[in-house]
């Protein structure tokens, strides 16, 4: 009994200790800890918040390209509305009465207790106009933020443009930490740098009363965050030079890449046709946004980051870098311009080494040059002998940065394409194809296609003798630098003397007499180029036009890639562009007596969207 008696107190300790810590928590969240009162005061409380102010760009020279600009949205409760006057509403705002209905209709789906906006980008004086009326309206009211403005008309496929956050987006993990109505970044660098230009958040809640008149902060202050600015991004685009070439590029279909080889900054970055950065900021911007859609020259595709082609003779460097590489030629392995393996461009005298093979840029050449790395006799049979061979010459091709994406800090980049042993096998048929099934490769036809960018970095890795910094546009975020993988050298795995055996080769093609751009040389202002020239075969029309070259060619210092779609020969259209752009980069100026090339150029021409006022 008496061992009966000591359980009962034991448990009468257990029960009064766990009422003693129930009622101690419950002190701590009635008395102590006001987060539970602010919970439930919801509704006699008001939470505020203050988007952070968005981070702003520079270009290289820290001129300011994007800033903030305060705008105003309408916003509206629906179950608040009562017995709107939509004839005098309309008439307040200017807008047709259509629109507004349907905008209070898509205001109800999305919440008729919560808040949306009704009209987004008010300026100031637009409010002016209106604010004073609104009393006269209840479930109105006004929000301010900020919105993006522009110092720059160029430079749009790269900047990008931030949007209203869509119910899409919305459903995303990742973008689980916004709310309906705010802003983000939808391209360009304002989404692939949406984290350090967001900054963060800040809330405030204020004491309102039944009539909802603002009665104070909430004790104090004490549960309020301030909100955090975003990172600043000082690019790498060199302004000067990217309105000069966005000027050289009007009227055409095409892109310009310019990088500084020794940093892997981009300079200068074009996709034409062009548009205005604010055409898609500002009040009517959805609209637009379709006439830029509906387009047929479709300035909103990103030719530079985008569009694949094939590469034509430009890439002949690649191929003779690989053979070099391999052991199979060598810079004094002569072959004839033999026009029944492939016809070439032109004649020429007898290519006996490689700089005479680039100079003229022979077509049978290479062809002979890729068949040397290709078919290596590892098989007695001539069609596993190939595909061997192929995926051999493949591996070594792909490390300059081919047939993958690079990984520039912009998104939608495309990786172009090198064709595999396994793309032939599933077209032909396994041991169904052979060399002369591939050879196009050899001059860059065929199958083969690659991006402006793609393009622009072989330049710099030849420039550099072997290496190249993945391209980027950010040199630094806020007072930091680069992201970590721009800070790192990738090599190609050719041993950096057969560069500087084909660049003597480069320089002919332009400063030589009967090189094929002649049309690119600097000679007469004191800069040597290096560059090759070519002309890519179009089914769909006439020839595209490319040159890819660097400068100067003993210390480069830009290396710069031209894609001019239906121009015809590269040497007469892209690479007097191209000069051009290396001596405004190099120089600061042109040149008097070359300016001519600028009247030759195809003038400016209307931009596909007009500037407005925004």
């Amino acid at each position: 009994m008496q061992y009966l008696e000591g359980r009962k107190y034991v448990v009468h300790a257990i029960f009064l200790g766990v009422a003693l810590l129930f009622a101690a928590r419950l002190f701590y969240i009635q008395v102590l800890d006001g987060s539970y009162k602010l919970a439930a005061d919801r509704n006699t409380l008001q939470r505020i918040v203050q988007p952070p102010y968005r981070g702003l760009i520079y270009d290289r020279k820290d001129q300011i390209l994007v800033q903030n600009t305060p705008v105003y949205d309408l916003m509206v409760v629906p179950r608040e509305v009562k017995k709107l006057d939509t004839v005098r509403f309309c008439q307040l705002l200017q807008l047709p009465l259509e629109e507004v209905r349907a905008s209070l209709q898509a205001a109800r789906a999305f919440s008729r207790v919560k808040a949306s906006p009704l009209v987004q980008n008010l300026s100031t004086p637009e409010l002016a106009a209106i604010q004073d009326n609104l009393i006269d309206f209840p479930g109105f009211s006004v929000k301010a933020r900020m919105a993006r403005s522009y110092n720059t008309t160029t430079m749009a496929h790269a900047l990008g443009y931030v949007g209203a956050i869509t119910p899409a987006f919305l459903e995303k993990p990742k973008f689980a930490k916004y709310m309906p109505g705010e802003f983000l970044g939808i391209t360009g660098l304002e989404s692939f740098y949406e984290e350090q230009l967001m900054g963060r958040r800040g809330v405030q809640y204020r004491m309102v009363n039944v009539r909802g008149i603002e009665k104070g902060a909430f004790r104090g202050g004490e549960f309020d965050t301030l909100s955090v600015a975003g990172q600043d991004l000082h690019l790498s685009i060199d302004s000067d030079l990217q309105a000069y070439a966005e000027q050289l590029m009007q009227g055409k279909r095409g892109s310009v890449v310019a990088i500084d080889p020794k940093t892997g900054e981009i300079l200068a970055f074009v996709s034409a046709p062009m548009f205005e950065p604010a055409t898609l900021s500002g009040k009517g911007m959805g609209n637009r946004y379709m006439e830029l859609l509906n387009n047929p020259e479709r300035p909103l595709f990103n030719r530079a980051l985008m569009a694949t082609y094939p590469p034509g003779s430009t890439f002949k460097l690649v191929n003779e870098l690989v053979a070099l590489q391999m052991g199979v030629v060598t810079p004094q392995t002569g072959f004839p311009c033999n026009w029944k393996l492939v016809r070439c461009t032109h004649r020429h005298e007898y290519p006996s080494n490689v700089g005479l093979a680039i100079k003229n840029s022979c077509n049978p050449y290479f062809y002979q040059v890729m068949r040397a790395a290709v078919l290596r006799g590892r098989s007695d049979n001539r069609f596993e002998d190939a595909r061997l061979g192929l995926g051999e010459w493949r591996r070594q091709v792909m490390k300059f940065g081919l047939g993958e994406k690079l990984g520039v800090d912009l998104s939608q980049e495309k990786k172009g394409l090198i064709p595999s042993p396994d793309f032939y096998d599933k077209r032909n048929g396994f041991h169904r194809w052979n060399f002369r099934t591939v050879y196009s490769l050899s001059i860059g036809q065929g199958e083969i296609g690659i991006t402006g960018l793609q393009m622009a970095n072989i330049m710099a890795t030849i420039a550099n003798r072997g290496w190249y910094y993945t391209p980027h546009f950010v040199k630094g975020i806020g007072q930091g630098g680069p992201l970590p993988q721009y800070t790192v050298r990738h090599t190609v795995g050719v041993d950096p003397i057969h560069f500087e055996e084909i660049i003597p080769g480069m320089q002919a093609v332009v400063d030589s007499r009967g090189g094929t751009g002649g049309n690119a040389s600097l000679l007469d202002v004191g800069i040597s180029v290096a560059g090759k020239t070519g002309t890519v075969q179009n089914p769909h029309g006439d020839d595209h036009a490319t040159f890819a070259a660097f400068a100067p060619a003993e210390d480069p210092k830009i290396a710069i890639a031209v894609f001019i779609e239906n121009a015809g020969f590269g040497g007469s259209s892209a690479a007097p562009l191209a000069s051009l752009l290396m001596e405004k980069y190099l120089r600061g100026n042109i040149a008097p007596w070359r300016k001519r090339w600028e009247v030759w150029l195809p003038g400016p021409a209307e931009r596909f969207v007009s500037r407005r006022k925004h």
